[in-house]
């Protein structure tokens, strides 16, 4: 099948479109896009800036992707947004291409749902299977992990790293780390427990879950900052084979923000 394209759509010269690709009334497509097969553009849609968009795509109506940056550094250089392959973007969402202070490049993963009015800023990077509901804005060099879920209305500060498989509920603000599989919520943002259901539904052992679930509550009942505990050779003797544990460790030590602290 070849490109469908309504006859009131702009298509610039210089994009490129793969095959199977519809696009919708009054949608514009810039010189610097380049589309994959089986992508459903609705009305309305602005695709532009140095954009590179996977195959199986599907944008609603009124969605922004490729916009400068909201950075008063940026002085129209060349940055990208890239996009994988079959992700859903509902209405509103807005996608701003990166900095050359940083990266150079905004990306999103594959498979990821981004529900309506969700806000992607410049320098984020979005892993594989994310969802984010309605309104959620993540400001600029923000780093989701795979599997993330963030419920609608959360804000996410600029820097802030959400490790693979967490949850985070609806209405948080969000100015530390999560690390790997936590569940956190508020504003500002604590650190509940862990992401359970989560870590069942991805096929870890139950053994394995548990020795997590020990690690985070020791960990929370100390009076040692999450940094000092796993810097703590003798604290972590007990879980040196749980590969959970050593992840989450890692997701720690890493942290240049620092983690939320936790629910009192």
């Amino acid at each position: 099948m070849t490109k469908k394209v309504h006859p009131s759509a702009i298509i610039s010269e210089g994009s490129e479109i793969g095959e199977n690709v519809s696009i919708g009334a009054f949608s514009i497509i810039g010189p610097n896009v380049k589309i994959g097969n089986n992508v459903k553009i609705a009305s309305h849609v602005v695709l532009e800036g140095h954009t590179i968009i996977g195959n199986n795509n599907e944008f609603y109506s009124f969605c922004s992707i490729g916009a400068n940056p909201q950075d008063l550094t940026y002085k129209n250089e060349p940055t990208e947004v890239r996009i994988g392959d079959n992700n859903i973007f509902r209405e509103y969402v807005s996608i701003h291409k990166g900095t050359q202070k940083d990266k150079k490049l905004t990306s999103i993963g594959n498979q990821c749902l981004l529900m309506a009015h969700v806000h992607i800023g410049h320098d984020a990077l979005v892993g594989d299977n994310v969802v984010m509901a309605n309104s959620v804005n993540l400001a600029g060099h923000v780093n989701i992990g795979d599997k993330v879920i963030i419920g609608g209305g959360t804000n996410i500060s600029q820097f802030v790293t959400l490790g693979r498989g967490s949850y985070i509920g609806g209405a948080s603000a969000i100015d530390r780390d999560i690390p790997i599989f936590c569940t956190a919520y508020g504003n500002r943002v604590k650190l509940k427990g862990i992401n359970i259901i989560g870590l069942r539904r991805l096929g870890f052992e139950k053994s394995e879950i548990s020795e997590l679930v020990d690690f985070y509550r020791t960990m929370e009942s100390s009076v040692l900052s999450p940094r000092a505990f796993v810097d703590h050779e003798e604290l972590m003797e007990d879980y040196k084979d749980n590969i959970l544990v050593k992840e989450m460790r890692a997701d720690i030590k890493k942290s240049e923000i620092g983690i939320a602290p936790f629910v009192k």
